[in-house]
Parts: C-alpha cells; structure tokens; sequence
C-alpha cells in the first residue's frame, strides 16, 4: 500500500505563487519534505502534481483500483470540480484533504470545497506542515 499524495493546479509553482498567502516552500522542498516524513513513519507514498484535471481524475482511479489512501490538494479544483468529488468518493481507502492556507479565510468563491465532502477529513491552513499531519493521521489509522 502506498499513501498517494496528489496536487493539483498551480501547486507546482510553489514558493514563487503568492508566497505571502503560500508560503516560501518550494514544490520540490514538499516533496523532499513528504519523502523525509514518510520514511520517518515506515510507510510508502508517491508525490505527484499536475496541472491537468484529467491526469488527476487518472491518479485517484489508480489509487481506488489500488485501494491506497489519498492525500489530496485539488488547488482552485476544490471549489469547481464536481468530477473530482465524484472520483474521490469511489475511493475506499481513507482522503486527506489539504489546503496550505485557509480556504475559510479567503475569498468568498474559495469557502465552498466540492471535494470536502468525499474526504474522511480536511486540513486547512496549516502551511506545508498540513501534509506531514496528514501522513501521521493516516499511520494513526493504520495505513501501512
């Protein structure tokens, strides 16, 4: 079982897209940041980012047909895509949701997420840290 931490749009211009509401991380510090966490925790996990709606669609299929967990940062994605609420809710396995910042907080058109509902649970706000928390919840679940 691997833990599929998959992100969508934008995300891999991290650490020069808005870093005052993003932060300074960069995407490639995220995934060494992911991979350092994982090995901390004895599990396996794949970091991927794309910027295509489709491919994302294509890696939650693969993780239901696996029946790994997800961790997921839809970006914009969150609060359009009924697809990808429809995609994660066939998974059968555990969903992290995570937001780097506070989608609450935000602009009124980023307080809805249609991916919310299909997730086990959301961590919102917490920076790139968000992430590693959700690993370790995962590991507390049982997810080896």
């Amino acid at each position: 079982m691997t833990i599929q931490v998959l992100n969508g749009a934008n995300l891999g211009r991290l650490g020069t897209r808005e870093p005052e509401v993003y932060g300074t991380t960069t995407y490639a510090e995220l995934v060494e940041l992911l991979q350092a966490a994982a090995r901390e925790l004895d599990v396996a996990v794949q970091v991927r980012q794309t910027d295509d709606e489709g491919q994302l669609l294509r890696w939650v299929h693969e993780a239901t047909d696996a029946g790994d967990p997800v961790v997921v940062n839809p970006g914009g994605w969150s609060h359009t895509s009924v697809v990808l609420h429809d995609a994660l809710a066939a998974v059968t396995a555990p969903v992290v949701e995570v937001h780097i910042s506070n989608i609450a907080a935000r602009e009124p058109f980023r307080h809805h997420s249609y991916v919310s509902p299909a997730a086990t649970g959301v961590i919102t706000g917490l920076g790139v840290h968000g992430y590693v928390l959700a690993l370790q919840w995962l590991v507390l679940k049982g997810v080896r």
